[in-house]
């Protein structure tokens, strides 16, 4: 039975002894978080039973969370969308330009290796745990597939940014010894692709911790589900990387068709569905009902529609969209680091949107003809005193109106990006009409090319794929005969965005125009969540094609006059010189 817990004005009670807390005794859901894990290996610390073993992996989440704000940094700065400002410090400078000297700041990768060190611990204490049956086995294996994908996912990231990297899978004496290569010899990429994804292919538990698990409960009225790894996202994103297309759209769909809270309407989760016209009670970029010629009826606030993404609470349409979101809370460790990084009134402003990025925006057209992707200039970036402002992360913080509340979130996995992943995955595996029909307006619309009156016609064999799995989509709607199938609320993330969809896919490259549409989705959809870096990287080794990574930082630092853009061209045209330096 999942656990329940109400008691949001008392400050929960986290006995920490010997380095561990007693998982069940929690009030607010940041203090399920705010556990303060060594950053060494001790060798004393006591694993003794289910609980202590819960303890270290709140430890283990608690520092991974301290590794935010280097995250972003890296996978948006050094890409196209983002840019630096006035404010900025001369190691930013060196991420937009591609041209880090040694001691930046952002480039040192042993923050990585100290999480990395607490899994390593926790992993090898959960084996000795086991075998002293100081837990059941099904307790272990929920545990230790955990903390395991956290430690893959960090290797990813690490190979991503740095490309050849030592691989170590067992505790450490020092952090020290990372450097040592005659111990720890640094595989290149692809080597580390393939051990990451046997490895993690290998584990015997790949779905959310159980309904019986004391990791499971709910506080403040909703689950601590979204606080751990998608286990399911995270082998998706491994064999996309690895081009196993097929696998990478299975793992995916699996998440696709899940409803991971209990009584959760299957409909809805991880849908990108339709709009709700009535209310605006939804996630959707909408307008006022009947006055959607009137561009000032947008509905923007925190509660309601695509910008509520980002700044509503984690009620049951925040649960619908989002995979994996860790929280900052302003009175718990660790700090939210992105308000003083983006806030201008607030913060310091080191960051801003690419222009770039915002004639991405500006290229889009509405389905009522607006000459612009609402998602940018209204919802992922805002004009503050003449200035661009990206607003994602600082919603919450701006509506307190507290300079003291400091609440907000690290956005890591959510429907939208799973669903581009997935058409990724299925384009690439020549499964083209569903890619497009996720990207544009959804399967329904993609399947029933034949015009048919969901309330006069015979729907049976038209809205739907009539593919085997990963490809089975069911989007029936109709009343002769009654349907209301899964998908059939789907609405395409274009859709959702209220544009026009992509309809210039050149028949003689359908596969590489699609993927391009798709990348660029991704921009407008994901931009500054952490993925551009990664998109860029990963499409320019697929193709082979340099110029595909190299032309989008051109246009970056072309537009913004940057004299050096031609140089950082050339420079990026030698994938060697996509990767960071390792030291530290």
């Amino acid at each position: 039975m999942i656990t329940t817990i109400k008691t949001k004005t008392t400050k929960s009670i986290l006995s920490i002894v010997t380095g561990m807390v007693l998982v069940l005794s929690l009030g607010s859901c940041q203090d399920y978080l705010d556990v303060q894990p060594e950053d060494k290996l001790t060798g004393e610390q006591m694993y003794r039973n289910v609980y202590d073993a819960d303890a270290a992996v709140i430890g283990v989440y608690g520092k991974f969370m301290g590794l935010a704000k280097k995250y972003v940094i890296l996978n948006e700065m050094r890409a196209d969308l983002m840019t630096t400002t006035r404010n900025s410090d001369p190691y930013l400078q060196q991420l937009s330009e591609q041209n880090v000297s040694a001691e930046n700041p952002y480039i040192n990768p042993k923050e990585f290796y100290e999480v990395i060190q607490n899994c390593n611990n926790a992993l090898a204490n959960f084996d000795i745990m086991l075998a002293k049956k100081r837990f059941k086995q099904s307790e272990y294996d929920q545990r230790y597939a955990d903390i395991a994908c956290i430690r893959t996912w960090i290797y990813l990231q690490l190979g991503i940014q740095y490309g050849t990297v030592p691989y170590i899978t067992g505790p450490i004496e020092t952090l020290e010894d990372v450097k040592n290569i005659n111990k720890y010899p640094r595989l290149p990429f692809d080597q580390l692709l393939d051990k990451l994804v046997t490895f993690t292919e290998g584990l015997t538990y790949k779905d959310l911790y159980d309904s019986q698990s004391s990791l499971r409960i709910t506080v403040d009225g909703y689950s601590t589900l979204k606080f751990f790894i998608n286990k399911e996202c995270l082998l998706g994103d491994l064999e996309l990387w690895k081009g196993n297309y097929l696998s990478a759209a299975s793992h995916y769909k699996n998440v696709m068709e899940t409803t991971p809270t209990p009584g959760g309407d299957a409909l809805n989760y991880y849908k990108v569905k339709y709009a709700e016209v009535i209310t605006n009670d939804d996630l959707a970029v909408g307008y006022l009902r009947n006055f959607e010629q009137d561009a000032t009826t947008l509905v923007n606030s925190n509660t309601k529609g695509w910008r509520s993404i980002f700044g509503r609470d984690r009620d049951v349409l925040w649960d619908s969209e989002w995979i994996w979101s860790l929280p900052f809370d302003s009175d718990f460790a660790p700090a939210n680091p992105f308000i003083s990084f983006f806030s201008k009134t607030s913060g310091s402003y080191l960051a801003k949107p690419s222009q770039s990025a915002i004639d991405r925006w500006n290229s889009n057209t509405q389905t009522f003809g607006y000459p612009y992707d609402a998602r940018g200039p209204k919802f992922t970036y805002n004009i503050v005193g003449g200035d661009p402002v990206i607003m994602k992360y600082i919603y919450k913080y701006e509506a307190a109106g507290n300079q003291f509340k400091t609440d907000g979130d690290w956005f890591l996995y959510r429907a939208t990006k799973l669903h581009l992943r997935y058409a990724e995955a299925a384009n690439r595996d020549n499964k083209h009409r569903i890619a497009i029909a996720l990207l544009n307006n959804g399967i329904q619309t993609e399947y029933n090319r034949g015009g048919l009156n969901v309330s006069t016609d015979d729907v049976t064999n038209a809205m739907q794929t009539k593919l085997p799995f990963p490809y089975d989509f069911d989007a029936r709607q109709g009343d002769h005969p009654n349907f209301r199938a899964p998908w059939h609320r789907n609405t395409g993330i274009r859709g959702r965005a209220r544009l026009r969809p992509i309809t210039n896919i050149a028949a003689s490259d359908s596969l590489i125009s699609i993927e391009n549409s798709l990348i660029d989705e991704a921009a407008l959809e994901l931009a500054y969540e952490g993925n551009r870096w990664e998109d860029l990287v990963r499409i320019a080794r697929r193709r082979n094609d340099p110029s595909f990574l190299a032309n989008k930082i051109y246009d970056k630092l072309s537009k913004e006059g940057n004299p050096h853009a031609t140089e950082v061209r050339a420079k990026l045209l030698n994938p060697n010189n996509w990767y960071l330096p390792f030291n530290w």
